[in-house]
Protein backbone atom coordinates (compact mmCIF):
# COMPACT_ATOMS: atom_id res chain seq x y z
CA UNK A 1 0.00 0.00 0.00
CA UNK A 2 3.20 2.60 0.94
CA UNK A 3 4.03 2.04 -3.05
CA UNK A 4 0.85 3.30 -4.41
CA UNK A 5 0.59 6.19 -2.06
CA UNK A 6 0.83 9.38 -3.98
CA UNK A 7 0.57 6.97 -7.55
CA UNK A 8 -0.80 9.37 -10.51
CA UNK A 9 -3.80 7.41 -11.49
CA UNK A 10 -5.16 10.20 -14.06
CA UNK A 11 -4.82 13.38 -15.83
CA UNK A 12 -7.11 15.81 -17.25
CA UNK A 13 -6.18 18.97 -19.50
CA UNK A 14 -8.30 22.05 -20.17
CA UNK A 15 -7.93 22.65 -23.81
CA UNK A 16 -4.19 23.81 -24.21
CA UNK A 17 -4.16 25.37 -20.76
CA UNK A 18 -4.33 23.81 -17.86
CA UNK A 19 -3.62 20.24 -16.89
CA UNK A 20 -4.75 18.44 -13.66
CA UNK A 21 -4.05 15.32 -12.17
CA UNK A 22 -5.74 12.78 -9.65
CA UNK A 23 -2.97 11.22 -7.05
CA UNK A 24 -3.95 8.63 -4.44
CA UNK A 25 -3.45 9.63 -0.44
CA UNK A 26 -4.77 8.16 2.23
CA UNK A 27 -7.45 5.94 0.08
CA UNK A 28 -8.70 8.92 -1.23
CA UNK A 29 -8.37 10.97 -4.64
CA UNK A 30 -7.03 13.92 -4.34
CA UNK A 31 -7.20 16.07 -7.39
CA UNK A 32 -4.28 18.83 -7.66
CA UNK A 33 -2.84 21.04 -10.47
CA UNK A 34 0.11 20.30 -12.48
CA UNK A 35 2.22 23.74 -11.98
CA UNK A 36 4.41 22.81 -14.57
CA UNK A 37 1.92 23.01 -17.31
CA UNK A 38 -0.71 25.63 -18.10
CA UNK A 39 -2.39 28.27 -15.60
CA UNK A 40 -5.43 28.06 -14.09
CA UNK A 41 -8.66 29.68 -16.12
CA UNK A 42 -9.66 31.99 -12.85
CA UNK A 43 -6.22 33.08 -11.53
CA UNK A 44 -4.98 35.09 -14.59
CA UNK A 45 -5.87 38.70 -16.62
CA UNK A 46 -5.34 36.56 -19.97
CA UNK A 47 -6.54 33.60 -18.83
CA UNK A 48 -10.31 36.07 -18.47
CA UNK A 49 -9.52 37.80 -21.42
CA UNK A 50 -9.53 34.56 -23.63
CA UNK A 51 -12.60 33.17 -21.97
CA UNK A 52 -14.38 36.32 -22.62
CA UNK A 53 -13.14 37.41 -25.92
CA UNK A 54 -11.93 33.78 -28.03
CA UNK A 55 -13.70 31.32 -28.94
CA UNK A 56 -13.98 28.30 -26.91
CA UNK A 57 -10.84 26.04 -27.38
CA UNK A 58 -8.74 28.41 -28.84
CA UNK A 59 -6.22 27.84 -30.71
CA UNK A 60 -7.26 24.58 -31.30
CA UNK A 61 -10.82 24.91 -32.40
CA UNK A 62 -10.25 27.66 -34.99
CA UNK A 63 -7.38 28.01 -37.87
CA UNK A 64 -4.15 29.00 -37.76
CA UNK A 65 -4.36 32.78 -39.40
CA UNK A 66 -6.70 33.62 -36.56
CA UNK A 67 -4.91 35.34 -34.13
CA UNK A 68 -3.16 37.16 -36.86
CA UNK A 69 -6.46 38.61 -39.04
CA UNK A 70 -8.33 39.17 -35.68
CA UNK A 71 -5.56 41.44 -34.36
CA UNK A 72 -5.56 43.42 -38.11
CA UNK A 73 -9.31 43.43 -37.94
CA UNK A 74 -9.35 44.83 -34.42
CA UNK A 75 -7.16 48.04 -35.75
CA UNK A 76 -8.65 48.86 -38.79
CA UNK A 77 -12.30 48.68 -36.50
CA UNK A 78 -10.76 51.00 -34.32
CA UNK A 79 -9.80 53.38 -36.76
CA UNK A 80 -12.68 52.98 -39.01
CA UNK A 81 -14.66 53.96 -35.17
CA UNK A 82 -13.03 56.68 -35.19
CA UNK A 83 -13.50 57.82 -39.16
CA UNK A 84 -17.06 57.46 -38.81
CA UNK A 85 -17.29 59.44 -35.57
CA UNK A 86 -15.60 62.78 -37.82
CA UNK A 87 -18.38 61.71 -40.46
CA UNK A 88 -21.21 61.05 -37.95
CA UNK A 89 -20.31 64.70 -37.05
CA UNK A 90 -20.31 66.38 -40.29
CA UNK A 91 -23.53 64.43 -41.42
CA UNK A 92 -25.49 66.08 -38.15
CA UNK A 93 -24.09 69.33 -38.77
CA UNK A 94 -25.07 69.07 -42.32
CA UNK A 95 -28.94 68.34 -41.79
CA UNK A 96 -28.94 71.43 -39.54
CA UNK A 97 -28.17 70.48 -35.76
CA UNK A 98 -26.78 73.82 -34.24
CA UNK A 99 -28.32 75.53 -37.17
CA UNK A 100 -31.42 77.39 -35.67
CA UNK A 101 -32.62 78.39 -39.28
CA UNK A 102 -32.94 74.46 -40.24
CA UNK A 103 -36.08 72.50 -39.77
CA UNK A 104 -36.91 69.18 -38.19
CA UNK A 105 -39.17 68.01 -41.89
CA UNK A 106 -36.05 69.44 -43.37
CA UNK A 107 -33.71 66.79 -41.59
CA UNK A 108 -36.31 64.53 -41.23
CA UNK A 109 -36.83 63.95 -45.25
CA UNK A 110 -33.06 63.82 -46.24
CA UNK A 111 -32.35 61.02 -43.21
CA UNK A 112 -35.18 59.23 -45.17
CA UNK A 113 -34.12 59.50 -48.51
CA UNK A 114 -30.81 58.80 -47.42
CA UNK A 115 -31.71 55.18 -46.06
CA UNK A 116 -34.40 54.57 -48.59
CA UNK A 117 -31.74 54.69 -51.46
CA UNK A 118 -29.19 52.57 -49.39
CA UNK A 119 -32.20 49.78 -49.07
CA UNK A 120 -32.42 49.65 -52.51
CA UNK A 121 -28.90 49.48 -53.50
CA UNK A 122 -28.64 46.59 -50.67
CA UNK A 123 -30.85 45.03 -52.90
CA UNK A 124 -28.89 45.49 -56.38
CA UNK A 125 -25.72 44.34 -54.95
CA UNK A 126 -26.65 41.53 -53.37
CA UNK A 127 -28.66 40.49 -56.43
CA UNK A 128 -25.93 41.25 -58.96
CA UNK A 129 -22.81 40.09 -56.71
CA UNK A 130 -24.33 38.20 -53.57
CA UNK A 131 -23.15 35.00 -55.44
CA UNK A 132 -19.35 36.17 -56.22
CA UNK A 133 -19.28 37.23 -52.46
CA UNK A 134 -17.37 33.29 -51.14
CA UNK A 135 -15.65 32.97 -54.48
CA UNK A 136 -13.56 36.18 -53.93
CA UNK A 137 -14.16 36.91 -49.92
CA UNK A 138 -10.94 39.06 -49.93
CA UNK A 139 -11.20 40.84 -52.42
CA UNK A 140 -14.96 41.73 -51.78
CA UNK A 141 -13.43 42.34 -47.56
CA UNK A 142 -11.09 44.87 -48.79
CA UNK A 143 -13.38 46.59 -51.60
CA UNK A 144 -16.20 47.27 -49.05
CA UNK A 145 -13.44 48.71 -46.22
CA UNK A 146 -12.40 51.27 -49.24
CA UNK A 147 -15.83 51.67 -50.18
CA UNK A 148 -16.69 52.47 -46.83
CA UNK A 149 -14.29 55.12 -46.34
CA UNK A 150 -14.88 57.07 -49.77
CA UNK A 151 -18.59 57.26 -48.16
CA UNK A 152 -17.42 58.64 -44.67
CA UNK A 153 -15.42 61.17 -46.88
CA UNK A 154 -18.05 62.53 -48.89
CA UNK A 155 -20.30 62.70 -45.80
CA UNK A 156 -17.44 64.88 -44.14
CA UNK A 157 -17.13 66.82 -47.72
CA UNK A 158 -21.34 67.08 -47.94
CA UNK A 159 -22.34 69.97 -45.30
CA UNK A 160 -19.23 72.14 -47.35
CA UNK A 161 -21.94 72.07 -50.11
CA UNK A 162 -24.74 72.69 -49.37
CA UNK A 163 -26.93 72.75 -52.57
CA UNK A 164 -25.63 69.09 -53.22
CA UNK A 165 -26.11 67.80 -49.42
CA UNK A 166 -29.32 65.91 -50.05
CA UNK A 167 -27.50 64.18 -52.98
CA UNK A 168 -24.05 63.37 -52.00
CA UNK A 169 -24.99 61.65 -48.59
CA UNK A 170 -27.75 59.78 -50.52
CA UNK A 171 -24.62 58.66 -52.70
CA UNK A 172 -22.42 58.10 -49.32
CA UNK A 173 -25.80 55.93 -47.98
CA UNK A 174 -25.80 53.94 -51.04
CA UNK A 175 -22.25 53.09 -50.56
CA UNK A 176 -22.87 52.06 -47.10
CA UNK A 177 -25.17 50.01 -48.00
CA UNK A 178 -22.78 48.27 -50.35
CA UNK A 179 -19.90 48.19 -47.66
CA UNK A 180 -22.90 46.13 -45.27
CA UNK A 181 -23.70 43.54 -47.59
CA UNK A 182 -20.39 43.20 -48.92
CA UNK A 183 -18.77 43.00 -45.31
CA UNK A 184 -21.08 40.99 -43.59
CA UNK A 185 -21.02 38.39 -46.25
CA UNK A 186 -17.58 38.24 -46.34
CA UNK A 187 -17.37 38.00 -42.91
CA UNK A 188 -19.42 34.91 -42.53
CA UNK A 189 -17.34 33.25 -45.26
CA UNK A 190 -14.42 33.96 -43.34
CA UNK A 191 -15.93 32.84 -40.31
CA UNK A 192 -16.70 29.57 -41.89
CA UNK A 193 -13.24 28.80 -42.80
CA UNK A 194 -11.89 30.00 -39.20
CA UNK A 195 -14.16 27.30 -38.08
CA UNK A 196 -12.70 24.59 -37.02
CA UNK A 197 -14.82 22.53 -35.10
CA UNK A 198 -17.91 23.73 -36.94
CA UNK A 199 -18.31 26.59 -34.24
CA UNK A 200 -19.24 29.11 -36.23
CA UNK A 201 -21.68 30.40 -34.06
CA UNK A 202 -19.25 30.93 -31.18
CA UNK A 203 -16.71 32.45 -33.39
CA UNK A 204 -18.86 34.96 -34.70
CA UNK A 205 -20.29 36.03 -31.30
CA UNK A 206 -16.47 36.17 -29.64
CA UNK A 207 -16.20 38.88 -33.11
CA UNK A 208 -18.98 40.65 -32.44
CA UNK A 209 -17.75 41.05 -28.82
CA UNK A 210 -14.36 41.87 -29.81
CA UNK A 211 -15.99 44.68 -32.09
CA UNK A 212 -18.11 45.56 -29.45
CA UNK A 213 -15.10 46.14 -26.59
CA UNK A 214 -13.13 48.46 -29.70
CA UNK A 215 -15.92 50.67 -30.56
CA UNK A 216 -16.17 51.24 -26.96
CA UNK A 217 -12.08 52.36 -26.61
CA UNK A 218 -13.37 54.29 -30.21
CA UNK A 219 -15.88 56.08 -28.23
CA UNK A 220 -13.69 56.95 -25.70
CA UNK A 221 -11.24 58.60 -28.06
CA UNK A 222 -13.80 60.09 -29.80
CA UNK A 223 -15.37 61.79 -26.45
CA UNK A 224 -11.58 63.80 -26.56
CA UNK A 225 -11.48 64.74 -30.41
CA UNK A 226 -14.99 65.54 -30.82
CA UNK A 227 -13.98 68.93 -29.10
CA UNK A 228 -10.90 69.44 -30.93
CA UNK A 229 -12.55 68.86 -34.74
CA UNK A 230 -15.58 70.94 -33.86
CA UNK A 231 -15.29 73.92 -36.53
CA UNK A 232 -11.95 73.38 -38.12
CA UNK A 233 -12.21 71.61 -41.20
CA UNK A 234 -8.80 71.08 -41.78
CA UNK A 235 -8.36 69.33 -38.55
CA UNK A 236 -10.98 67.33 -39.36
CA UNK A 237 -9.86 66.46 -42.74
CA UNK A 238 -6.57 65.66 -41.70
CA UNK A 239 -7.28 63.24 -38.88
CA UNK A 240 -9.90 61.48 -41.35
CA UNK A 241 -7.00 60.46 -43.99
CA UNK A 242 -4.67 59.93 -41.08
CA UNK A 243 -7.38 56.73 -39.78
CA UNK A 244 -7.96 56.26 -43.31
CA UNK A 245 -4.46 55.61 -44.11
CA UNK A 246 -4.37 53.30 -40.90
CA UNK A 247 -7.51 51.44 -41.99
CA UNK A 248 -6.85 50.70 -45.18
CA UNK A 249 -2.91 48.90 -44.31
CA UNK A 250 -5.01 46.67 -41.31
CA UNK A 251 -7.46 46.00 -43.85
CA UNK A 252 -4.82 45.12 -46.44
CA UNK A 253 -2.52 42.87 -44.05
CA UNK A 254 -5.47 41.59 -42.44
CA UNK A 255 -6.74 39.81 -45.67
CA UNK A 256 -3.46 38.80 -46.72
CA UNK A 257 -3.24 37.08 -43.51
CA UNK A 258 -5.71 34.88 -44.39
CA UNK A 259 -5.17 30.91 -45.68
CA UNK A 260 -7.44 29.23 -47.03
CA UNK A 261 -7.26 26.01 -47.94
CA UNK A 262 -10.37 25.85 -50.15
CA UNK A 263 -9.54 26.18 -54.34
CA UNK A 264 -11.00 29.43 -56.01
CA UNK A 265 -10.14 30.76 -59.38
CA UNK A 266 -7.52 32.67 -58.65
CA UNK A 267 -5.53 30.47 -56.21
CA UNK A 268 -6.43 27.32 -58.65
CA UNK A 269 -4.84 29.08 -61.26
CA UNK A 270 -1.80 30.29 -59.44
CA UNK A 271 -1.29 26.42 -58.23
CA UNK A 272 -1.81 25.22 -61.68
CA UNK A 273 1.00 27.41 -63.56
CA UNK A 274 3.15 27.00 -61.10
CA UNK A 275 3.02 23.21 -62.01
CA UNK A 276 2.68 23.78 -65.32
CA UNK A 277 6.12 25.67 -64.78
CA UNK A 278 8.19 23.27 -62.91
CA UNK A 279 5.98 20.02 -62.06
CA UNK A 280 5.50 21.90 -58.25
CA UNK A 281 2.36 21.70 -56.50
CA UNK A 282 2.44 24.96 -54.07
CA UNK A 283 1.12 25.05 -50.35
CA UNK A 284 -2.26 26.37 -49.22
CA UNK A 285 0.21 29.40 -47.67
CA UNK A 286 2.31 29.83 -51.22
CA UNK A 287 -1.06 30.28 -53.07
CA UNK A 288 -2.68 32.38 -51.06
CA UNK A 289 0.55 35.12 -50.87
CA UNK A 290 0.68 35.55 -54.47
CA UNK A 291 -3.37 35.59 -54.38
CA UNK A 292 -4.52 39.12 -55.64
CA UNK A 293 -6.91 41.07 -53.48
CA UNK A 294 -7.58 43.98 -55.31
CA UNK A 295 -11.10 43.91 -57.33
CA UNK A 296 -9.87 43.40 -61.61
CA UNK A 297 -13.10 45.07 -62.98
CA UNK A 298 -11.68 44.51 -66.06
CA UNK A 299 -10.68 41.05 -66.74
CA UNK A 300 -9.51 39.81 -69.82
CA UNK A 301 -10.60 35.99 -70.83
CA UNK A 302 -12.92 35.48 -68.31
CA UNK A 303 -14.41 32.17 -67.33
CA UNK A 304 -17.61 31.40 -66.73
CA UNK A 305 -18.57 28.02 -65.16
CA UNK A 306 -22.22 26.25 -65.34
CA UNK A 307 -23.11 27.36 -68.75
CA UNK A 308 -26.03 26.34 -71.08
CA UNK A 309 -24.90 23.89 -74.08
CA UNK A 310 -25.52 26.73 -76.49
CA UNK A 311 -22.67 28.51 -75.32
CA UNK A 312 -20.45 25.80 -75.78
CA UNK A 313 -21.80 23.62 -78.63
CA UNK A 314 -23.44 25.49 -81.86
CA UNK A 315 -24.74 22.42 -84.01
CA UNK A 316 -25.63 18.44 -83.32
CA UNK A 317 -22.47 17.96 -85.34
CA UNK A 318 -19.94 20.05 -83.14
CA UNK A 319 -21.55 17.83 -80.17
CA UNK A 320 -21.33 14.94 -81.37
CA UNK A 321 -17.41 15.80 -81.93
CA UNK A 322 -17.14 17.03 -78.39
CA UNK A 323 -18.47 13.73 -77.43
CA UNK A 324 -16.37 11.54 -79.53
CA UNK A 325 -13.57 10.07 -76.77
CA UNK A 326 -14.98 12.12 -74.01
CA UNK A 327 -15.26 11.13 -70.95
CA UNK A 328 -15.04 13.94 -68.55
CA UNK A 329 -19.11 15.18 -67.63
CA UNK A 330 -17.99 18.30 -68.50
CA UNK A 331 -17.24 20.31 -71.97
CA UNK A 332 -15.16 23.08 -72.46
CA UNK A 333 -15.39 25.79 -75.19
CA UNK A 334 -14.61 28.94 -76.31
CA UNK A 335 -17.42 31.93 -77.36
CA UNK A 336 -16.17 35.59 -78.25
CA UNK A 337 -12.94 35.10 -76.40
CA UNK A 338 -14.73 33.44 -72.71
CA UNK A 339 -14.02 30.21 -71.81
CA UNK A 340 -17.03 28.65 -70.75
CA UNK A 341 -17.64 25.14 -69.12
CA UNK A 342 -20.79 22.93 -69.44
CA UNK A 343 -21.08 20.69 -66.55
CA UNK A 344 -23.12 17.08 -66.36
CA UNK A 345 -25.19 16.71 -63.09
CA UNK A 346 -23.16 14.05 -61.74
CA UNK A 347 -20.28 15.55 -61.61
CA UNK A 348 -18.23 15.36 -58.29
CA UNK A 349 -15.82 18.03 -56.67
CA UNK A 350 -12.99 16.65 -58.59
CA UNK A 351 -14.39 16.75 -62.03
CA UNK A 352 -14.75 20.76 -61.03
CA UNK A 353 -11.72 21.14 -60.47
CA UNK A 354 -10.42 19.27 -63.48
CA UNK A 355 -12.74 20.69 -65.41
CA UNK A 356 -11.73 24.83 -63.78
CA UNK A 357 -8.05 23.38 -64.43
CA UNK A 358 -8.65 22.92 -68.16
CA UNK A 359 -10.52 26.50 -69.06
CA UNK A 360 -7.40 28.00 -66.78
CA UNK A 361 -5.11 26.60 -68.98
CA UNK A 362 -7.00 27.08 -72.21
CA UNK A 363 -7.62 30.90 -71.41
CA UNK A 364 -3.92 31.02 -71.03
CA UNK A 365 -3.13 30.01 -74.27
CA UNK A 366 -5.49 31.90 -75.60
CA UNK A 367 -4.07 35.36 -74.66
CA UNK A 368 -0.78 33.87 -75.31
CA UNK A 369 -1.44 32.56 -79.08
CA UNK A 370 2.33 32.62 -79.87
CA UNK A 371 3.24 30.62 -76.96
CA UNK A 372 5.69 27.44 -77.74
CA UNK A 373 5.11 25.62 -74.85
CA UNK A 374 4.78 22.11 -75.97
CA UNK A 375 1.70 19.91 -76.37
CA UNK A 376 0.85 18.43 -73.05
CA UNK A 377 -0.86 15.13 -72.07
CA UNK A 378 -3.97 16.65 -70.44
CA UNK A 379 -5.35 13.96 -68.88
CA UNK A 380 -1.95 12.89 -67.27
CA UNK A 381 -1.75 16.74 -66.23
CA UNK A 382 -4.92 17.19 -64.81
CA UNK A 383 -4.97 14.07 -62.91
CA UNK A 384 -1.79 14.68 -61.36
CA UNK A 385 -2.74 18.41 -60.42
CA UNK A 386 -6.06 16.94 -57.95
CA UNK A 387 -3.37 14.50 -56.84
CA UNK A 388 -1.09 16.93 -56.22
CA UNK A 389 -3.08 19.47 -54.66
CA UNK A 390 -4.66 16.47 -51.80
CA UNK A 391 -1.45 15.51 -50.85
CA UNK A 392 -0.15 19.59 -50.99
CA UNK A 393 -2.82 20.30 -47.98
CA UNK A 394 -5.64 21.26 -49.46
CA UNK A 395 -9.29 20.87 -49.53
CA UNK A 396 -11.07 19.01 -52.15
CA UNK A 397 -14.23 18.00 -50.55
CA UNK A 398 -15.24 21.28 -51.29
CA UNK A 399 -14.54 24.09 -53.77
CA UNK A 400 -15.02 28.25 -54.02
CA UNK A 401 -15.65 28.38 -57.50
CA UNK A 402 -18.40 30.16 -59.11
CA UNK A 403 -20.24 27.41 -60.44
CA UNK A 404 -24.03 28.91 -62.02
CA UNK A 405 -26.81 26.64 -61.69
CA UNK A 406 -27.16 24.53 -65.45
CA UNK A 407 -26.55 20.93 -65.74
CA UNK A 408 -26.53 19.28 -69.02
CA UNK A 409 -27.38 15.74 -69.72
CA UNK A 410 -26.21 14.34 -73.39
CA UNK A 411 -26.81 12.12 -75.11
CA UNK A 412 -23.59 9.54 -75.75
CA UNK A 413 -24.49 8.13 -78.74
CA UNK A 414 -23.87 9.38 -82.50
CA UNK A 415 -26.56 11.42 -84.03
Amino acid sequence: MERRRGAVLATERYGSAESWKYVAKDAVMERTRDASEGVSRGNSLFAVFKCVFLPQGYPESVSDDYLQYQFWDTVQAFSSSLSGTLATQASLRGVGVGNQEATVAAATVTWLLRDGTGMLGRILFAWQKGSKLDSEAKKWRLFADVLNDIAMFMEILAPYFPGCFTVIVCTAGIFKSLVGVAGGATRAALTVHQARRDNMADISAKDGSQETLVNLAGLLVSLMLIPLVTDNPILTVSLFFLFTALHLFANYKAVRSVVMETLNEARLSIVLQQYLKDRRILSPTEANQREPVLLEFRKTGPIKLGVRLQEVIESPEDLTLALKENTMPFLVGVRNGCVCVCLAPEASVRDEIRAMCQAVWLRSKLSIPTSRDPPMQSDIIFANVILGVEAAGWDITRTLLDWDEWRVEWKTKSY
